[in-house]
């Protein structure tokens, strides 16, 4: 691509935030939030016109689940999210912890007062556009906006750009997509159904399976839009359905013209949903309605950014636990098959499960981007290795590692060694059990 010269900027430059979080998805709430009650004054800048990411913008409408089959263990800010979230739902069970409906637009009202009423200030549709760092050091990050082109300079970043975007402008080591051929998971564009038939739907019919309402869309080689098999729905307020169903492959998050590409396609596979449910599955879609598609991509995969340790699959598999771990996890091995396994019996996802009350420990040195002291990472792009990063993806974890940034970022300050490497973790693990932290 040609290089095209233009006039030097006089570019806006803010230096008055301790902390700077970069993406307003579950992590960057919780890390905003988490910073801003331990004291920073803090900033969080969001490329959307919504805190939450997936679960609001992107309209994913059910939790991963929140317990090892016995107990919550996403707890702290992230039990908190779910459960103010459930208190507008009168139709769940109060116990309902696990595959949890999400009511999107009262999720979003839940992100705000989270963030705001912990102290965090918050900017809408305003994206990182450049980052400059040396010697280790973030400086400065550009942002774009209505406003025009705006650097900040805080004293500590929190990249939950779900993308590790800030860690690698900046230079941070990340490897992306399957080592092997560098394939992405495949993502999904979520939508939602409304005017459906809550009867037929719970009683008189089925989605899924070999002989549900969507075998009989593909089998009659009417839908060409429907790629495939994968079927996750669920009832999320009266009438309504959200649906996180079909796969859209070779799409990458950090190429603008792949997503777009991607937002397009979804946005007709969703048609398809809703004429080959009314076609096959009238008791409960014969008059239903698109109300929506997602406004963000149901994104899996990008960048994983290197952190101290990479957690590993023998990790997941031991169960392990470490002396500087800040989260747990017990969501399974999720990784959705490749593109050239439709219509064949690989075309399941590769699963690992645990039993009840099992689950492995996070590290805190997977949230600290490998050779920068100002930077930390937390959600989606956290230091794992591709298999364990299909397990530690899901929105609970990412609001546990967010709230265990943001305190990070917080005492990284307050300790004056500006060097997220060096602080006491047995500190950090204190206060993220004071504010509710499962840490066993």
């Amino acid at each position: 691509m040609a290089k095209h010269m233009m006039r030097e900027w006089e570019v806006p430059l803010d230096e008055s935030w301790d902390v700077m979080v970069v993406g307003g998805g579950p992590s960057g709430c919780t890390a905003a939030a988490a910073a801003a009650r331990e004291g920073a004054k803090t900033l969080l800048i969001e490329a959307g016109g919504m805190l939450g990411g997936m679960g609001t913008a992107g309209l994913v409408p059910a939790w991963c689940p929140f317990t090892d089959g016995e107990k919550i263990i996403y707890r702290g800010l992230a039990e908190r999210v779910l459960k103010e979230t459930m208190a507008g739902m009168p139709q769940l069970p109060p116990n309902r912890f696990d595959w949890t409906p999400i009511d999107a637009e009262r999720l979003k009202r839940v992100y705000d007062n989270l963030v705001t009423g912990a102290g965090a200030s918050v900017l809408f549709h305003t994206v990182l556009a450049g980052v400059e760092a040396n010697d280790g050091w973030v400086n400065t990050a550009l942002t774009a906006s209505k406003a025009g082109l705006v650097a900040y300079r805080a004293k500590m970043y929190v990249d939950c750009t779900g993308d590790g975007d800030l860690c690698a402008w900046a230079g941070a080591p990340f490897e992306k997509g399957d080592p092997v051929d560098g394939d992405l998971q495949p993502a999904t564009h979520c939508f939602t159904l409304s005017n459906v038939d809550e009867d037929g739907f719970h009683h008189r019919g089925s989605f899924g399976g070999q002989d549900g309402a969507l075998a009989k869309m593909l089998s009659s080689g009417r839908y060409t839009d429907i790629p495939d098999h994968h079927a996750c729905n669920n009832l999320v307020g009266p009438g309504t359905v959200g649906f996180n169903s079909g796969h859209l492959w070779k799409v990458d998050n950090t190429d603008p013209a792949s997503t777009s590409r991607a937002l397009m396609a979804g946005r007709k596979m969703a048609e398809e949903y809703r004429r080959g449910l009314a076609e096959f599955f009238p008791q409960a879609f014969g008059n239903a309605f698109l109300v929506a598609t997602g406004s963000m991509m149901g994104i899996r995969e990008s960048r994983r950014i290197i952190g101290d340790y990479v957690l590993t699959l023998d990790d997941f598999m031991a169960r392990r636990g470490f002396e500087d771990e800040i989260a747990r996890n017990c969501y399974f091995i999720d990784i959705h098959h490749k593109e050239k396994d439709v219509g064949t019996e690989r075309e399941c996802r590769h699963t690992i499960r645990y039993g009840k009350g099992e689950s492995h420990g996070i590290p805190y040195r997977c949230l600290t981007a490998h050779g920068f002291r100002n930077v930390l990472v937390a959600g989606r792009c956290i230091s794992t290795d591709r298999t364990v990063q299909g397990s530690t993806r899901v929105m609970p974890v990412c609001l546990t590692t967010g709230e265990a940034a943001g305190v990070a970022a917080a005492q990284t300050l307050s300790s004056r060694t500006y060097d997220v490497h060096r602080i006491e973790v047995s500190r950090l693990r204190a206060r993220l059990r004071e504010v509710g932290a499962y840490l066993p």
